[in-house]
């Protein structure tokens, strides 16, 4: 195999797996619908620090509840990225854990409402 035919080779490796990343049967193979399904419905991560924010100025003697919306996270620690927090979540149950495995701004919001709600 010489080198062209090998570039031909690797060209249709990447197709084949772009292909089956994003599925046709599911977004009907149009990126604007699935850019577009993705912001709809989808659980992010990074929105729990401003939920929290919100909740500690409504409820300020309430702390304990405000770290209560966080207890789910502990036990995603060792789900998908071990140690990290993903980007995104399904939003039905059972809230599997979707894009990146371990996303900077999902991780930097947890552990800000972390340090804000402690005692």
């Amino acid at each position: 195999m010489n080198q062209q035919e090998s570039y031909e080779k690797i060209g249709e490796l990447i197709k084949d797996i772009r292909i089956a990343t994003l599925s046709t049967i599911e977004n009907d193979g149009d990126i604007h619908s699935r850019d577009a399904a993705y912001h709809q419905g989808t659980v992010w991560a990074w929105l729990i620090g401003p939920f929290v924010d919100a909740w500690v100025k409504v409820h300020p003697s309430d702390r304990d509840t405000a770290r209560g919306f966080l207890s789910a996270f502990s036990e995603h620690l060792s789900e998908a990225g071990t140690g990290s927090i993903s980007e995104i979540f399904d939003a039905d149950a059972p809230y599997a854990p979707r894009g990146c495995i371990a996303q900077a701004w999902s991780v930097a919001e947890v552990l800000r409402a972390w340090v804000k709600t402690r005692r």
